[in-house]
């Protein structure tokens, strides 16, 4: 069965007519082959269809006369439902998860934090990676610059920086995305204490 874009848009398991509820005097009417065999009655149309034992289904009402196939609805139908679901497993959901570190997290405590980060990268999730300074040690950015620099380079087999580190009032914070197939380093810049100075200004 050869199908059509205005087939895909006009058919709806809602809103078809099938054989004898299609109740116009004339339809152009495509045949089982996807030949086109011009206006016929309807009469005609449904001799046609139950001859080759399938259905007479419209498929553009909206056109003049309707254009009608004749096709095995119920084999249409089946497919047509199949292609929704697969293509609703397809739409993959990407969240954003995240681990918060303080400035030079012991290497212990950072670690639990990166295996974290790395199934959630591996489950196909964007992992926020962000730092909190207290106090006197946000006049040391370089220092979460560093924590950053180390996570990213763990993650490189499987990460790309997506958005380098910036910092936001005493939050300073990069953001890493599942490596696309056949690219295993980021190509992201590494960070640097100049760019987080800069998005701090």
């Amino acid at each position: 069965m050869v199908s059509t874009c205005c087939e895909e848009k006009t058919i709806s398991t809602q809103t078809f007519r099938v054989n004898e509820m299609i109740r116009v005097p004339e339809v152009r009417l495509i045949g089982p082959g996807g030949e086109n065999l011009g206006v016929v009655s309807i009469s005609e149309a449904l001799r046609i269809a139950r001859e080759a034992e399938l259905d007479l289904v419209e498929v553009a009402p909206g056109a003049t006369p309707p254009v009608c196939r004749v096709m095995d609805f119920g084999k249409f139908l089946y497919e047509r439902a199949k292609k929704e679901r697969e293509a609703k497993k397809a739409q993959t959901k990407i969240e954003v998860k995240e681990i918060r570190l303080r400035p030079k997290t012991n290497e212990h405590h950072r670690g639990f934090k990166t295996r974290d980060a790395r199934r959630w990268l591996m489950e196909g999730n964007k992992v926020k990676v962000t730092i909190r300074f207290r106090g006197r040690e946000v006049t040391y950015p370089e220092l979460a610059l560093e924590d950053l620099r180390e996570i990213a380079e763990e993650l490189a087999d499987i990460a790309t920086i997506e958005q380098p580190p910036a910092m936001e009032g005493r939050v300073m914070s990069m953001v890493l995305s599942p490596a696309k197939p056949g690219r295993k380093r980021s190509e992201a810049p590494a960070p640097t204490a100049q760019s987080a100075g800069e998005a701090q200004s």
